[in-house]
Parts: structure tokens; C-alpha cells; sequence
């Protein structure tokens, strides 16, 4: 693997944007824009689905618009088939989480060439 100036692999390096754009995902959803309004239509099950969404984010190489768009859908599509879920709600939800791709990666660091 390839090592960066301070001995880091560009592995690691990777990981570690990945976690900070899954934690900027999260932040932006709870205290962006609509965080007020966002944080009081959260329910139990949308908060351990955004854990779960987080989850994936981190274990991503790499987050691009189709990734992130790809790990909501799959972590989504398990909760349609619960039964507790109103599937109103959770598309709202999901629909919330996908507009905020945009904003997320414009609040995102520029990357240094």
C-alpha cells in the first residue's frame, strides 16, 4: 500500500474522510438548515436507521452521490418490511436524507491537490 508523508496509508486516509463525510451527513440532518424541525419528526426506528446508515458510510471507501445514495436505498429497504414503520414516514425520511447530499458536500473541505 502506498504510504503518505507521515506514514499513514492512503487507506486509512480514505477511511477517515469517510467517516467525516458520514458524520457531516448526520450533523447536517439533526442541526443543518431544518435540524429543529428534522430532530422533532425523528422516530425511534428513523434514528437506529441513520445509525445504521452512519454505520455503512463508515465502511465505505469512498462516498460519491450514487454510494451514498445506494447505502441509504439498502439500509431503507429493510425497514419497509417492518411492520412498526409507517412507510409514509420513511420515505419521507429518506427522501430528507438524499436533498442533503448536496448540501453536505458543499459545507465539505475542498481536497488539497
Amino acid at each position: 500500500m502506498k504510504k503518505t508523508q507521515k506514514g499513514s496509508s492512503t487507506a486509512t486516509v480514505v477511511g477517515v474522510v469517510a467517516s467525516v463525510a458520514a458524520l457531516g451527513a448526520a450533523a447536517y440532518v439533526l442541526f443543518g438548515k431544518d435540524g429543529k424541525k428534522n430532530r422533532k419528526a425523528i422516530s425511534g426506528w428513523a434514528i437506529k436507521m441513520k445509525g445504521e446508515i452512519i454505520e455503512k458510510f463508515e465502511d465505505a471507501k469512498e462516498i460519491t452521490e450514487p454510494i451514498y445514495n445506494k447505502i441509504v436505498d439498502e439500509v431503507s429497504a429493510k425497514y419497509m418490511k417492518a411492520k412498526n414503520v409507517d412507510k409514509a414516514e420513511l420515505e419521507k425520511a429518506v427522501s430528507g436524507i438524499k436533498k442533503h447530499w448536496k448540501a453536505m458536500v458543499k459545507d465539505m473541505p475542498k481536497k488539497k491537490k
